[in-house]
């Protein structure tokens, strides 16, 4: 975590398989799930979370932003105000 041009950015990141760009373009979207394998019977895995972050984070005036590549991992930053600084 740190400051960035006056707003606090936490970092999520991991040595993963990555996402190709079709799939981080929609990764921010309800329901949806870049992996259809995953079994969502018991009601987990429905495609929301990401969407709930990013919902949330906007209505502090803030963002949530990916960086992926194929190979290589993900990358999310949730940016926020600081306050006192809206």
């Amino acid at each position: 975590m740190g400051v960035v041009d006056g707003r606090a950015v936490l970092e999520v990141a991991d040595r993963g398989p990555g996402l190709p760009a079709g799939q981080a373009a929609r990764v921010f979207d309800r329901f949806y799930r870049a992996d259809h394998s995953r079994n969502r019977a018991d009601g987990a895995n429905a495609g929301l979370g990401l969407a709930i972050a990013l919902a949330l984070a906007r209505a502090h005036d803030g963002d949530v932003e990916l960086d992926t590549t194929v190979g290589e991992g993900a990358c999310f930053h949730l940016v926020l105000p600081l306050p006192g600084r809206h």
